[in-house]
């Protein structure tokens, strides 16, 4: 994904999970609107470097929308989620996730489970059964350059983690895909410490044949992709 004309900022704060008040370059203070539903533990902290997207709608109430944060001086983390799905799409179908190539079609939110719930992905024609891929964002930066999710309890998490177990029992392949967007994460784990039922349906998910890859992406002022695979600990 191509950016154009990121719009600097300093974070002032993030409240009301949807907004945020950054500084712009010639002082002036604004409200942003923030695309993302989770703590956003460690991605932000007040005075932090931010990047922001003109959605040159000016009849939006929040023109603006936060797309990147620096973490720790350092690091890049995109804490746009709604990125995640366009970006792992685009790795699939340029190659860059070699498991799972060879399929002919790729649908996006697509109905299925007993939990009335929405697949991520969906990939068919193959030779292989069909892949129901559920993406997740990481931007969670613990010690050692590891990430970690969920960032916060989610239930929705879980029950994702449950449909795709239940996919597995119908014959088809099912892949639970962490999307790493933050250029500081090096290896994923789940965050037993915040959402320990969550780690532990992760791990039974895996021992009945659920597939679980983390994929980081490069970030700079021009581009987002999809660029290696990074270890999942479990």
């Amino acid at each position: 994904m191509q950016y154009s004309n990121l719009i600097p900022a300093t974070l002032v704060k993030r409240y009301k999970r949807f907004l945020a008040d950054v500084v712009l370059a010639d002082g002036e203070q604004i409200t942003v609107h923030c695309p993302n539903t989770g703590s956003m533990k460690n991605c932000a902290d007040s005075g932090a470097k931010v990047w922001l997207l003109d959605s040159e709608n000016p009849k939006r109430k929040y023109r603006f929308g936060w797309e990147l944060v620096e973490v720790e001086q350092q690091y890049l983390a995109c804490v746009n989620t709604g990125r995640a799905n366009h970006l792992i799409r685009e790795a699939i179908e340029s190659g860059v996730v070699e498991s799972l190539q060879g399929y002919s079609d790729i649908r996006a939110e697509v109905k299925y489970g007993e939990e009335n719930s929405r697949i991520d992905l969906l990939l068919t024609g193959g030779e292989q059964p069909d892949a129901w891929v559920e993406i997740k964002n990481v931007t969670l930066l613990e010690e050692d350059n590891l990430g970690t999710f969920p960032d916060a309890v989610t239930a929705r998490g879980a029950k994702h983690l449950r449909e795709l177990m239940a996919m597995v029992e119908r014959g088809q392949r099912a892949v639970l895909m962490f999307c790493v967007a933050h250029t500081g994460i090096e290896r994923v784990s789940p965050a037993d410490h915040i959402d320990p039922e969550y780690g532990r349906l992760l791990r039974q998910a895996v021992e009945v044949g659920v597939e679980v890859l983390a994929y980081q992406a490069a970030i700079d002022m021009d581009e987002i992709r999809i660029v290696r695979e990074v270890p999942v600990l479990l």
